[in-house]
């Protein structure tokens, strides 16, 4: 029996209804703006702001402040401790916790019930639908799928209350229907120390029919790579030979491609990026053949955005969706059935097309160098290391860099802390090539770089192996969705990945 041919009557009428993001956007905007203020106008937030009251865009922007995470965590806390109908309706009893890239402080993101129906779930029911949509020839559901989470933990003394991953409050809450179509069992899935969690999902599932994986791309690596040390293969498709896709997120997919190419050789083999994150399911890749994502716009979502050129400015000129162009990099700004009110979320995104609106992530608001006026974003980053990989032939795992603002003899430049899969033969014409790309593609960082004047050519160090995650495991953060900071201002985390590499190379 075909399953997935059955299964795919299920979600053929999803897919008609994506195409009313190409003609009516602003009108399924308008209606989600609608949904959370009138669920929310009698909740503390909602009254202090006065939501019952709010009838336009222009009304609910000049009602309720731009928002950071500082701003909004006494009433999470006070949330976390029981309390009702603060930032959102009722009790929130999950909270997703998700650490900054550049300090060691949590982040509580409150998880509703709303929310997880209509955001997070729905994002995995539309990638499954997007996905089908586009391989009619697809047997997904004859098989299992490899779902990568994390851990949770009670939330104080709250009855019924959780904090940890978002990956785990998922699998806590899924459909049990799910759980017969997942792998590794529950139990196993929720395990807090990643490493005996790594090995046990390796043996649960060596002997599975494997389908299609779900999770962060340098965690479900690190699982792949057990799997192919107990099954003595060499590709993966000789352990499950019916594996066809990996939907994944959390991080950029570009420094693993190369790596996941090389494990999984079948021609049957697909990729697709989602965008979900502790605050929500926002994008979804709906062409395999182009790297931008559709923005989900009936998720009970409302989006703004903020030009990255006025970003940190006291009053910058904040758009909602229709008011975005193409080309520009932007803050996102998000409302949620969570009770997060015009929330920075902290990434940047730059739309592609806006019929419908599609977009790349390209970095973090905080995830960037600009110690000279270079403006160096992540997307940069990625594309440079893409290029530098495909003149040497190098594959990365693991990368970061940092300013060096002043050395002994007065030079400045960038330092790149990368841990490769696979060496350069020479080391200096992969650097040549990273910086030549990076100033072919940045105009501020080429300027700066003009007859060394500003900014010396880049350095490149390499890492030993394992250093990153070695790193993330001293600081509590191996597994889930923690990820490495990728860029950085300041020098802090250099520093410590540095004497890291360093004691170890000595022993």
């Amino acid at each position: 029996m075909n399953i997935t041919k059955i299964a795919r009557n299920l979600f053929t009428p999803r897919l008609r209804e994506l195409e009313r993001y190409v003609t009516q956007a602003a009108a399924i905007q308008a209606d989600m703006l609608k949904y959370l203020t009138q669920s929310a106008k009698d909740t503390e937030y909602g009254r202090r702001h006065i939501f019952s009251g709010i009838t336009s865009y222009e009304n609910f922007a000049a009602n309720v402040p731009l928002n950071t995470y500082d701003d909004l965590k006494d009433s999470i806390d006070r949330m976390r401790h029981g309390e009702q109908s603060v930032l959102w309706p009722g009790e929130v009893k999950w909270y997703a916790k998700s650490s900054g890239t550049t300090n060691d402080k949590s982040k509580f993101i409150p998880v509703s019930r709303d929310g997880l129906k209509h955001t997070h779930y729905r994002g995995g029911t539309d990638a499954v639908a997007i996905y089908l949509g586009n391989n009619p020839d697809s047997r997904m559901f004859d098989g299992k799928g490899l779902i990568l989470g994390g851990s949770h933990s009670p939330n104080y003394n709250v009855h019924g209350s959780l904090v940890g991953d978002l990956s785990a409050i998922l699998i806590e809450n899924i459909n049990p229907i799910v759980n017969l179509a997942r792998v590794p069992k529950k139990e196993t899935a929720l395990l807090s120390d990643f490493e005996l969690k790594r090995d046990r999902i390796a043996h649960e599932t060596l002997t599975k029919n494997v389908t299609n994986l779900s999770g962060v791309p340098s965690w479900m690596l690190s699982v792949l790579t057990r799997v192919m040390e107990l099954s003595g293969k060499e590709h993966l498709e000789e352990v499950w030979p019916n594996i066809e896709v990996f939907f994944h997120g959390g991080v950029a997919f570009t420094p693993y491609r190369e790596q996941y190419r090389r494990l999984i050789t079948s021609p049957r083999m697909h990729y697709m990026e989602t965008y979900n994150a502790s605050e929500g399911f926002f994008g979804l890749q709906s062409n395999p053949s182009d790297p931008a994502m559709l923005l989900m716009l009936d998720y009970g979502v409302f989006y703004e955005f903020i030009p990255m050129d006025e970003f940190g400015k006291e009053n910058p000129t904040v758009l909602p969706l229709e008011g975005v162009s193409t080309g520009v990099n932007y803050a996102m700004v998000i409302s949620t059935p969570c009770g997060l009110w015009r929330y920075i979320i902290g990434d940047t995104v730059k739309f592609t097309s806006v019929a419908p609106y599609k977009f790349v992530i390209t970095g973090r608001t905080k995830s960037f160098i600009n110690a000279f006026g270079e403006e160096l974003i992540v997307d940069n980053a990625e594309q440079g290391l893409a290029e530098a990989c495909r003149k040497t032939g190098a594959e990365v795992s693991e990368y970061t860099a940092a300013p060096v603002f002043m050395d002994g003899e007065a030079k400045c430049r960038h330092q790149w802390l990368i841990e490769f899969a696979k060496e350069p033969e020479d080391i200096e014409a992969f650097a040549k090539a990273l910086d030549d790309k990076l100033q072919a593609i940045n105009s501020d960082y080429e300027a700066k770089r003009y007859k060394d004047i500003t900014l010396q050519h880049l350095e490149v160090v390499k890492a030993r192996p394992n250093l990153f995650n070695d790193w993330l495991k001293a600081k509590g953060k191996l597994g889930g969705q923690h990820k490495v900071p990728r860029l950085n201002n300041s020098r802090d985390i250099m520093e410590q990945l540095l004497r890291m590499n360093n004691i170890k190379n000595e022993d």
